[in-house]
């Protein structure tokens, strides 16, 4: 991968941009802009395979892209657990903090905990909080709802 930039490629199915932030060979962040930074360029292997999924390549994997959690522990503990659902499952938030290490799922302050990291998640779709049901998504709701269409959610 590319050491660092900002890449970013239109694509029809979000009827927007998909805007990927890249710095040491680690995603940064990924963002649905109306418009990509003026200084973006459209050509990294990461965004190529965004365009695939986005395509309906159900195949496609991200789970070799290095993504930079710059959260707290505790968030990235949960965030790193929203990794491994499967495409085309989903999961709630209570059942996310169930399979989080030292989160407990009966206990209020850790289901903030888990909607707090949701909320975090710097690269969406990388991190599929579209995934989490009834938890919050940091891709705007037209994305994480085309998000869920695509994998049948």
């Amino acid at each position: 991968m590319e050491d660092a930039g900002i890449y970013a490629r239109e694509v029809p199915f979000l009827d927007g941009y998909v805007q990927v932030g890249i710095a040491s060979g680690r995603v940064l962040s990924v963002s649905f802009p109306a418009q990509p930074d003026a200084d973006a360029t459209s050509d990294h292997p990461v965004l190529d395979r965004i365009v695939e999924y986005l395509d309906g390549v159900s195949d496609v994997s991200f789970d070799d892209v290095t993504v930079a959690l710059t959260v707290p522990t505790d968030q990235r503990s949960v965030l790193e657990q929203v990794r491994t659902i499967p495409y085309g499952e989903s999961i709630d938030v209570a059942g996310l903090a169930a399979m989080t290490p030292d989160v407990d799922p009966d206990d209020e302050d850790d289901l903030i905990l888990v909607r707090t990291a949701l909320e975090a998640n710097p690269a969406p779709l990388l991190i599929p909080d579209h995934r989490v049901r009834d938890g919050p998504s940091a891709a705007p709701p037209s994305v994480e709802q085309r998000l869920r269409s695509l994998e049948g959610l």
